[in-house]
C-alpha cells in the first residue's frame, strides 16, 4: 500500500467551468479514496462559475478574496505612465498576500513527504514564491506543447517550472518536446478516464454531437463551416452543439449566414453528458489546441466514433485514426472534416467497429492505473 501523504493541489479557480477544474476535482476525488489528505487551493474566485457542490471530501480554499488586477503589456510612454507602476506595486503587495496564504496551508502538512502540484502555469507561479522546502513540488501543463509554445505561458513555464522536481505533460510526445526546448525535469501523466456510461448508443440515432465551450480555440466555426457542407447533404441527420461560451453569438451569426438554423444547432449548457452521448453516433472534436481531451475519452467510452483534428499529441494517444476511436483530420483542414463525418454518417459498420475499438482502447486510462502511476511518481521523487 502507498504511503499516505498530504497533497496539495494549486489552480487558477476551484469552481470554474471547463475542463482543466474538473480535473483537479476529479484528481482530488481519487487521491482522498487511496487515503490521501488533499487540500484543492485556487488562486482567485471564478468569473464563471461552476458549483462542483457542497459535500465534496477534501476542503477547499481561495488565496484571493477577489479578480487580481491583470498585467497588460505595454510600450513606450504607457510604461511611464504613474497609473500602471501603481497598479503593479498594488498587485505585487497583493500577489505577496496571496503567497503568506499558501505558506500558511502548505504548513499544515501533517508528516513529511507532501506534494504540492502546480496545475495550471499561472497557478505555478504563487507555487514558485511559496515556502515548498521539504516537499515534492510538480508543475503541470494541460495543454500541448505547441498550443503552450504559441501563448504568454510558454515563458512562464520556463520561469517558473524550471526548479520544480518535475514537469508533467499530458503526453511523450509532449515531455520529449519539452526536453528539446531546454528543460531537463519532464515526464507524462495523462488523464484519467472518470466516465462510467449508463446507456450505450446504439449508434442508430441520426445526431452528430460535440460538448465544448463556444470560443475561437475549441473551432466551432469550423465545425459549423463543414456541416454546411455535410448537413445538406443528410436533411434527416442533426448536428448538435452543447454548451456555452463567449463566441455564441457569432457562431449563431455564422450559422444563419451559412443557411443552417441555429436554434436547432445551439443546444446550451447540459449536465446530462449520458443522454448527450447515448443519443448520438458520431462525436466531433474541431479544437483548434487541446491536451489529452476529456472529452475524446468520454466520447470513446460510449463507443462513439469521434472526427478530430490533428491538434495536440493527445489526440493520437487516444485515437489511432481508422483504427481505433475514429478519424484524424489534417488541422483546419474543413473540407477534410466535412468528409471525416459524411464517412461515419453514411457508414453504419464503420461507426461500430471504429467506436467499439475505441471503448477498449480507452479502458488503458482507467482512474485506479493512473492514480497507481501518481502514486509510482511520488515514490520516485522520494529517491
Amino acid at each position: 500500500m502507498a504511503e499516505t501523504r498530504d497533497i496539495f493541489i494549486i489552480c487558477n479557480s476551484v469552481n470554474e467551468l471547463g475542463g482543466l477544474t474538473q480535473w483537479v476535482h476529479d484528481i482530488s476525488r481519487l487521491f482522498t479514496a487511496r487515503g490521501h489528505r488533499v487540500r484543492l487551493i485556487g488562486v482567485e474566485p471564478a468569473t464563471d462559475y461552476r458549483d462542483f457542490g457542497s459535500d465534496l471530501p477534501y476542503p477547499t480554499f481561495t488565496l484571493h478574496d477577489d479578480q487580481l488586477p491583470r498585467r497588460r503589456k505595454a510600450t513606450g510612454a504607457a510604461l511611464l505612465n504613474p497609473g500602471r507602476s501603481l497598479m503593479l506595486r498594488k498587485r505585487q503587495q497583493i500577489f505577496e498576500g496571496g503567497v503568506r496564504r499558501l505558506d500558511e496551508l502548505l504548513r499544515t502538512a501533517e508528516s513529511p513527504g507532501a506534494v504540492v502540484i502546480a496545475s495550471q502555469v499561472w497557478a505555478g507561479e504563487w507555487v514558485a514564491a511559496a515556502d515548498t522546502t521539504g516537499m515534492q513540488v510538480i508543475g503541470m501543463s494541460h495543454e500541448s506543447f505547441e498550443a503552450c509554445k504559441n501563448s504568454s505561458r510558454y515563458n512562464r513555464v520556463l520561469k517558473y517550472y524550471g526548479d520544480m522536481d518535475i514537469h508533467l505533460s499530458l503526453t511523450d510526445a509532449d515531455a520529449d518536446a519539452w526536453a528539446r526546448a531546454g528543460m531537463s525535469n519532464v515526464g507524462a501523466m495523462p488523464n484519467p478516464l472518470m466516465t462510467v456510461p449508463k446507456t450505450l448508443p446504439t449508434l442508430n440515432e441520426k445526431t452528430v454531437v460535440t460538448l465544448r465551450r463556444l470560443s475561437h480555440d475549441k473551432g466551432i466555426d469550423m465545425l459549423i463551416e463543414a456541416w454546411a457542407q455535410v448537413g445538406p447533404q443528410h436533411p434527416d441527420w442533426k448536428l448538435k452543439i452543447f454548451g456555452a461560451g463567449p463566441d455564441e453569438q457569432a457562431l449563431r451569426t455564422q450559422a444563419r449566414s451559412l443557411g443552417l438554423d441555429d436554434t436547432a444547432l445551439f443546444q446550451g449548457k447540459t449536465s446530462d453528458i449520458d443522454g448527450a452521448l447515448s443519443s448520438a453516433s458520431v462525436y466531433a472534436l474541431p479544437s483548434r489546441e487541446e491536451g489529452f481531451p476529456i472529452a475524446v475519452m468520454e466520447a470513446m467510452a460510449y463507443g462513439l466514433p469521434t472526427v478530430a483534428f490533428d491538434c495536440a499529441p493527445g489526440i493520437r494517444e487516444l485515437i489511432d485514426d481508422e483504427v481505433s476511436g475514429g478519424l484524424v483530420v489534417t488541422p483546419g483542414n474543413v473540407g477534410g472534416f466535412a468528409s471525416g463525418l459524411d464517412r461515419l454518417i453514411e457508414d453504419h459498420d464503420l461507426r461500430v467497429r471504429l467506436g467499439s475499438a475505441g471503448r477498449e482502447s480507452v479502458q488503458r486510462f482507467t482512474p485506479d492505473s493512473i492514480v497507481d502511476r501518481w502514486e509510482s511518481l511520488f515514490a520516485l521523487l522520494d529517491r
